[in-house]
């Protein structure tokens, strides 16, 4: 069970997930790519994730009969949006809280808090967000096609076509370094395993559109490595917990 769930009880949540939805500012919270009966996946993923964080960083607001948390999202308006509780009295109840509703900031229901708590926090070194050029990227491309080639375009997945796949993804990895070396924006930033890492488009198949992202991160400050790579929809559920990316290579 997620630590959401365990937290409060939620009646319905996916008609919340859709409340939600309609009071932040528009965005696009469906995957592009992978099929599955949830509605709004991104958005259901985002929620629990940011929750998670701000349990870990002690940013759940409790004040008497009452809790809360900041959601990270805002409305049209760029008002903060919150999650409101109150305490569940039911005997029988497993979740020790209630959801009452999504709250922008000027709702009057957010008055039994005191101070309205603030959003998760995922880096302390801004420099974290930018991919070093100066620095060595190790990848070791045999683990990520051994641990990921189902997550590789046809027939590139294919056992028989092992030794083109390898050939092509360090291709591929060479036009990513040097794609971010002509837009420093061309790597966003994810958090995954509580710590930063970098998201690099792989155009494998083609040069209109990217098939997967490599993830790699900085170790000790002295390299990069990557060892895995992700599907279009799983990098970009990663990178929206930090912020909503503008680069047109990500966007779903």
């Amino acid at each position: 069970m997620r630590k959401l769930f365990d937290f409060a009880f939620f009646p319905d949540f996916d008609s919340r997930l859709a409340e939600l939805k309609e009071l932040a500012m528009p965005e696009n919270w469906e995957y592009r790519f992978s099929t599955i009966e949830r509605k709004f996946p991104i958005l259901y993923n985002y929620l629990h994730y940011t929750f998670e964080r701000l349990q870990y960083e002690d940013k759940i607001a409790i004040e008497g009969d009452y809790a809360c948390f900041n959601t990270g999202l805002v409305t049209k308006n760029q008002e903060d949006i919150f999650a409101l509780f109150q305490e569940n009295k039911k005997l029988d109840a497993k979740q020790d809280w209630f959801f009452i509703k999504f709250c922008k900031y000027s709702d009057p229901s957010l008055r039994v808090i005191t101070t309205l708590p603030d959003t998760a926090h995922y880096f302390d070194d801004p420099s974290e967000l930018l991919y070093d050029a100066r620095l060595e990227l190790r990848t070791n491309v045999d683990h990520i096609i051994q641990d990921n080639r189902d997550r590789f375009p046809a027939p590139l997945n294919e056992e028989k076509y092992h030794h083109q796949l390898r050939i092509t993804l360090h291709g591929a990895i060479t036009d990513a370094i040097n794609r971010n070396k002509r837009n420093y924006k061309t790597a966003i930033p994810q958090f995954y395993q509580n710590r930063i890492q970098l998201l690099l488009p792989l155009y494998l198949t083609s040069y209109d559109s990217p098939d997967l992202a490599l993830a790699v991160y900085k170790h000790d400050g002295k390299f990069y490595m990557a060892t895995t790579c992700l599907t279009l929809d799983m990098a970009y559920n990663n990178a929206r917990l930090i912020a909503r990316p503008d680069m047109e290579w990500l966007i779903p």
